[in-house]
């Protein structure tokens, strides 16, 4: 967040681009992103510390039911039959694989189902505020990252986490200082990919694709993280899980090439 922060004001006064002055309607305008994001990061980081890798990627799928549901609650879009199908099977594969996970966590479990919530709510809205155009990307990136930097503070000084950074004794280790700079310039870049992916595609769209990037994580975790317990119906749920995720993309991109509307927009009711 800081390193966004830094990074786009940088690239302001440089005139590199452009994003509207803070100003008294700005929160109102990014509201409720960065209540949303630090919830998304707080459930996120503690439902990842409670159950295996391959369990983590499966239950994330939820969160791609939620997005479909709350993209035709609040943008008004419904998907196309196909689009739904492959949704259905991605989270009847997570049902599997969740019904026989031998190292059930009822707090992770709970945790990444809320977190599947906030990530859901996130993008939509985030979705929804790309549409209006009142900040541009730029800006609703800017924005959320500097309203979410007092939140975060008050997360990390509540949890320890700052007095546990101050004192950590590697900040003399040049190596590590490049390492942690790049992770700070990749973490810049993957918020700049999440917005743009939103704003060029869908809500749907882009949940998928960050559950889709994860199908390394499944296999290898089930050798690396050493807290995955086999269970045939287990991985057969995880498998069919991840086939739903391939045929979503196989559909959305076919569906583009042939030009045909992957959303249809409901009705309204306003004359």
């Amino acid at each position: 967040m800081t390193t966004t922060v830094v990074v786009l004001y940088a690239a302001r006064q440089l005139n590199i681009l452009s994003f509207p002055a803070l100003e008294n309607g700005t929160l109102a305008k990014v509201f409720p992103l960065p209540l949303l994001y630090a919830a998304n990061m707080f459930t996120g980081l503690g439902g990842t510390q409670q159950i295996s890798l391959p369990m983590l990627t499966a239950l994330r799928r939820f969160s791609i039911l939620m997005t479909m549901i709350l993209e035709y609650f609040i943008l008004r879009q419904i998907a196309s039959c196909t689009i739904q199908m492959s949704v259905f099977a991605m989270v009847f594969g997570a049902v599997i694989a969740a019904s026989n996970d031998l190292s059930f966590n009822v707090s992770g479990y709970s945790l990444l189902l809320f977190n599947d919530l906030f990530t859901a709510l996130n993008s939509v809205v985030m979705k929804k505020k790309l549409d209006a155009k009142e900040l541009g990307k730029w800006g609703l990136l800017f924005y959320n990252s500097l309203f979410m930097l007092p939140i975060a503070c008050a997360l990390a000084f509540i949890t320890g986490d700052i007095e546990k950074a101050v004192a950590y004794d590697g900040w003399r280790d040049i190596a590590f200082l490049i390492q942690f700079s790049l992770s700070c310039l990749m973490g810049f870049l993957l918020q700049y990919s999440t917005v743009l992916c939103t704003q060029l595609n869908s809500a749907l769209t882009t949940t998928v694709i960050g559950c889709l990037k994860n199908i390394a994580v499944t296999y290898l975790g089930m050798f690396i993280g050493g807290d995955y317990i086999f269970n045939l119906a287990n991985f057969v749920g995880l498998n069919i899980s991840i086939v739903g995720s391939l045929v979503y993309t196989w559909v959305t991109f076919r569906v583009k090439e042939e030009t045909l509307p992957v959303y249809a927009s409901l009705p309204t009711t306003e004359k």
